[in-house]
């Protein structure tokens, strides 16, 4: 199977009149490509420079992009007739910066120094807002904590979290999307032989260049570069840094989020492979975060994918969310610039902190705080006879507490035929999306929980939690799950996923290995999601032990599961009754129609 699916106060009207920023004005455009600027230890970044062909001050919009900042020319051109300089910055070792390119570690040094120069620029009233999304996203956040004087305000749209929270690494699991990034991001400059980052992830292009149905299978995953005829040291080291420790600590801006002190605009969706990001940051930030950051940070999500703000209408692979569901991505940008940088009183902040898209009704909710207000943390307990084993098993979903002690669900999960990730979405759009997961939903080694057909609607948003009670023979092994929406012509439409390596259960610093046949309770945080069960659906989880090849197969030996290549079958069982009450927490509000 291919992997082919898509990646401060206001300014006084005094100040503004100063600096000549009269909302409507349009200026001419000063160019100035490939200016080098020297970091803290001399290496030099290149920076493009739109800015207003004009004397005054101007604030300034900074993108810092290991995708080659050539690609900002349009950008560049509108934002600076604007008012604004535009900057986009190639990261240290890409394109014409100088330097040794290494994902991620150079990006907090390198970040807070190029803000420093633009704020020391003639040309600079000494106001930044960092933009860019994915790991655009990462190059805001991973400096942010430095805290420049200069920056104002930050838009990290689908922005992962740190690097053991989603990629590389999700929970201790490699996400294996990142295998895909790595062949096309090895060197200086882009390997995707003329097309378009978006174009690679829905075409065969991995299929056609890497023979990629053959390659994934490779082990150790750590050999995967040579396999697709490279030689990467930086995939080496992540691949040998199997647990959370001083290696990832260095990138680690989610444990430095209360130096963080200015406005924060978050953009996502519900089906963005990178997530999690969006949904750790905010209640992170709501609870550790600079009194100011509390204050004034905003979350949109959107129902779609990474590349929400292509969508021109409301369909997204087999749904459609209405034509409501469509964001203007622009439109929001220019707001959030428009209101921080030059004072302009255009409302955003008078709208609610929180608006996210709810599936099923196809409405927005809209709040001022994360979860939403009214939220019910409501218990689904797991249940069955014993054979819970495909969408034909006993597995129930129940509100019922067990009162009685019930057989156990069991199945082998062999690393040499593990059950496959979800099924690439028709047309394929986005990397995840609302698959159909019955193909999954009919393997022996996947367990299936659902509830009867509902009487009533149920709305269910926020973050979802599996309390799972299971053993494994192995020494170590994953537990993946799924929270879908079964229609009534059987459609199970995915909803969210939770992985968990089983030697992180308790730390993702300090692992464990398992005692086999001993039952342990687990809790796996199931993604977020915003989705209305209409009356006669069903609430389904799956619970099983793979899901490649999005996700790197646990070879169940209790070793580092990147750089070897031993494997044995693990004989899995999942427990519920009274004494390991197995249960699925989701968050319901009451039903409001708009």
């Amino acid at each position: 199977m291919i992997f082919r699916r898509s990646w401060i106060p206001l300014a006084s009207a005094c100040a503004i009149a100063t600096i000549g920023l009269a909302h409507g004005q349009e200026y001419d455009v000063r160019k100035e490509f490939n200016v080098r600027v020297p970091m803290r230890d001399g290496v030099e970044m290149s920076l493009d420079i739109y800015r207003p062909r004009a004397d005054g001050h101007f604030p300034t919009i900074l993108n810092r992009t290991p995708y080659d900042n050539n690609r900002h020319f349009a950008s560049g051109m509108r934002y600076a007739r604007q008012g604004y300089v535009y900057i986009t910055s190639d990261a240290r070792g890409r394109h014409d910066s100088d330097g040794e390119w290494v994902p991620v570690m150079d990006e907090a040094n390198d970040g807070f120094d190029t803000q420093e120069w633009i704020g020391a620029q003639p040309w600079s009233n000494g106001k930044i807002c960092t933009t860019g999304g994915s790991y655009e996203g990462w190059t805001q956040w991973m400096p942010a904590p430095q805290d420049s004087k200069h920056l104002t305000c930050m838009l990290p749209e689908v922005a992962p979290p740190h690097l053991f929270r989603n990629l590389p690494y999700e929970n201790g699991v490699p996400f294996m999307f990142i295998a895909n990034w790595m062949l096309i991001m090895d060197g200086r400059t882009m390997q995707i032989r003329g097309r378009s980052l978006r174009e690679i992830f829905l075409e065969a292009f991995f299929e056609d260049l890497y023979d990629w149905d053959r390659i994934q299978w490779t082990l150790p995953l750590k050999d995967l570069d040579n396999a697709a005829g490279y030689d990467i040291p930086w995939w080496d080291d992540w691949m040998e840094h199997d647990s959370y420790d001083a290696f990832w600590d260095r990138a680690d801006y989610q444990a430095r989020i209360a130096r963080i002190d200015v406005p924060v605009y978050q953009i996502s969706s519900w089906y963005d492979h990178d997530f999690p990001g969006t949904f750790l940051n905010f209640p992170l930030i709501e609870s550790h975060g600079h009194p100011d950051a509390r204050k004034h940070q905003k979350m949109l999500i959107t129902p779609f994918g990474h590349w929400y703000y292509l969508q021109t209408d409301g369909r997204f692979g087999s749904m459609d969310f209405g034509p409501g569901s469509v964001v203007d991505a622009d439109r929001e940008r220019q707001r959030w610039f428009d209101h921080w940088l030059k004072g302009i009183d255009n409302g955003i902040m008078d709208e609610p902190r929180v608006k996210v898209f709810v599936m099923g009704a196809n409405q927005w909710r809209t709040a001022d705080t994360w979860p939403l207000p009214e939220t019910e943390y409501r218990e689904w307990y797991l249940s069955s006879g014993g054979h819970a084993n495909t969408l034909h098993g006993d597995g129930r979903l129940t509100t019922e507490p067990p009162r009685n002690e019930e057989r156990q669900d069991r199945y082998r999960y062999d690393p040499a035929d593990p059950a496959p990730s979800a099924p690439p979405l028709d047309p394929p759009v986005s990397i995840m999306g609302p698959e159909d997961l019955r193909p999954i939903h009919s393997r022996n080694d996947v367990l299936v929980y659902q509830t009867d057909p509902l009487d009533e609607p149920i709305e269910v948003v926020g973050p979802v939690t599996l309390k799972l009670h299971a053993a494994s023979s192995a020494l170590d092994t994953d537990w993946f799950v799924r929270l879908s929406d079964v229609h009534p012509d059987g459609y199970a439409m995915r909803l969210g996923h939770g992985v968990l390596r089983a030697r992180f259960r308790n730390s993702i610093s300090a692992p464990e290995l398992l005692e086999p046949g001993k039952a342990y309770e687990y809790t796996i945080d199931v993604w977020p999601t915003g989705n209305r069960f209409r009356k006669g659906h069903r609430i389904r989880l799956d619970v099983t032990s793979s899901a490649f090849p999005l996700f790197a197969r646990n070879l169940n030996t209790g070793r580092n599961n990147q750089t070897t290549s031993e494997m044995v079958v693990a004989a899995q069982t999942v427990f519920h009754g009274p004494s390991h009450p197995s249960r699925l927490i989701l968050p319901v509000l009451p039903i409001r129609d708009q």
